[in-house]
């Protein structure tokens, strides 16, 4: 069980897999803005190490640091979302000046009234 996880940790392609997944990217959109064919980024996430140079590059592509691919683990994003939720819940309130639902009804009666007047405007012809 020891040697699984630790395969697990090291295992770099599975890293670049679960965080391209979290972004919601596909392979081939990865390998797009590679220059290399999804075929190409399959093979990448099944390699257990990736060269430093090609890694910087996907870190690249994906938004992260190479080194947060290499220290990416499943329970460090759980943590992250966690914090974010606990500490931004209130901060969003403060931050909002308006109610966006005034905004929709304003924008709504504003469209009405332009309609009415084109009615009325086609009426008078």
């Amino acid at each position: 069980m020891e040697t699984s996880e630790k395969a697990n940790r090291l295992h770099i392609g599975r890293k670049v897999s679960r965080i391209r997944e979290l972004r919601g990217m596909k392979q081939e959109y990865l390998a797009t803005e590679l220059g290399i064919s999804q075929q190409a980024i399959s093979k990448l996430e099944q390699s257990e190490e990736i060269e430093d140079s090609t890694l910087d590059k996907i870190a690249t592509v994906l938004g992260v640091t190479a080194d947060a691919i290499k220290g990416f683990t499943e329970e460090s994003i759980f943590n992250y979302f966690n914090n974010f939720n606990d500490n931004s819940t209130g901060d969003f309130r403060q931050h909002c000046t308006f109610n966006p639902i005034d905004k929709v009804v304003e924008l709504y009666e504003r469209l009405l009234a332009s309609e009415r007047e084109k009615i009325e405007m086609l009426k008078g012809k």
